[in-house]
């Protein structure tokens, strides 16, 4: 996506590309710290569903000026927005939030991250076409580290719901590589929509998707007065909260786009893969969530296959029309540039 204002520092400058970096960093961290932060607060008694609607909810009140400032995206893109709030908002953190209740967060982000490998099954299967040697290799070796993440000879080492809930926030990440591309410009010329504003509208849409889904007026709001667990301490729950919602959520989704702008989509693929390393530190030191060697050494796999998909381009499209037609054509490409823009809703969200 462009930017929609020239920024003080050029994306290519050594002052620029350390910037991005930094702020890539800085949002793989926040990004990271969701789910070590979220599962104490599900524990003492809330629903993962409220969870997911307090942290979209908060996100988007905070991000109101923004969505005034870029109102007019309603009118230019609302599929665009719509899309971007029933998946890459709404549907990743809830699946995220409810499968951490289920099995360990970083289990959890560990097999969203099998997303890019599933946007080449898109590709591939949906659109016909074929894809690089190095994307297969990929996708096989997320496959297989999964493999040893789940403990699958073991017949699946975790809670099936939990893993099948984890696959659907990594499902809804790949509906959001496929709208992106209709993130770009307009074949008319009309400029590209401003990433800020569709993240701004795609969580006040979340929000609003996820009241109804939710009903927060049945929550147990009596656990944000109280405390949670986490580490062996009483922490105030709306300490958590406040976390989850301004850090791992406004800042995370920001500095996310931010530093997308600066650094290569490679550069910002490799930072991003980050998230899955943080969260499983943070959930091991934080909840005690401890893998054995395999399953690490099964997460280093997935995070290198993920990478590896998400870097490859897909062949050049054949000159006949493919399945789909017009601009999805292009989502192949576009895949690892809609995933870094997104800040990994990987979700992550979660994006988590």
């Amino acid at each position: 996506m462009h930017d929609t204002k020239p920024s003080s520092a050029s994306p290519g400058s050594p002052s620029g590309r350390s910037a991005g970096l930094t702020l890539a960093l800085l949002s793989a961290l926040a990004f990271g710290g969701s789910g070590p932060a979220a599962k104490p607060l599900i524990t003492a008694g809330l629903d993962p569903l409220h969870v997911t609607w307090l942290r979209v909810a908060g996100a988007a009140l905070v991000l109101l000026p923004l969505a005034w400032r870029h109102r007019d995206l309603l009118r230019r893109r609302p599929a665009l927005l719509a899309g971007f709030g029933l998946l890459a908002v709404a549907g990743v953190q809830a699946c995220y939030f409810a499968a951490i209740s289920r099995i360990p967060v970083g289990v959890a982000l560990l097999v969203e991250y099998l997303a890019p490998a599933l946007v080449l099954g898109w590709v591939r299967f949906v659109q016909r076409r074929p894809v690089t040697r190095a994307a297969g290799i990929g996708v096989v070796l997320a496959v297989g580290g999964l493999a040893c993440v789940v403990e699958i000879w073991a017949g699946l080492g975790f809670d099936p719901v939990g893993l099948l809930l984890a696959l659907g926030a990594a499902c809804c990440q790949v509906g959001y590589f496929v709208l992106s591309d209709h993130g770009t410009a307009s074949s008319d010329g009309s400029a590209a929509p401003d990433p800020l504003g569709v993240i701004a509208y795609g969580l006040l849409i979340g929000a609003l998707v996820l009241t109804a889904v939710a009903r927060p007026w049945e929550m147990a709001w009596s656990v944000l007065g109280g405390r949670a667990e986490v580490g062996g301490a009483q922490v105030p729950a709306v300490v958590l909260l406040t976390w989850i919602v301004l850090v791992a959520t406004v800042t995370a989704y920001l500095t996310g786009v931010i530093s997308v702008r600066r650094l290569s989509p490679q550069v910002a693929g490799v930072v991003a893969c980050l998230e899955a390393v943080v969260a499983t530190v943070l959930a091991w030191v934080l909840l005690g969530e401890r893998l054995s060697a395999v399953q690490v050494f099964g997460g280093a796999v997935v995070l290198a296959g993920a990478f590896i998909a998400q870097r490859a381009t897909p062949t050049a499209p054949p000159a006949a029309p493919v399945a789909g037609g017009g601009p999805s054509e292009r989502v192949g490409e576009r895949a690892e540039e809609a995933g870094d823009e997104g800040g990994r809703l990987s979700a992550d969200v979660s994006s988590s």
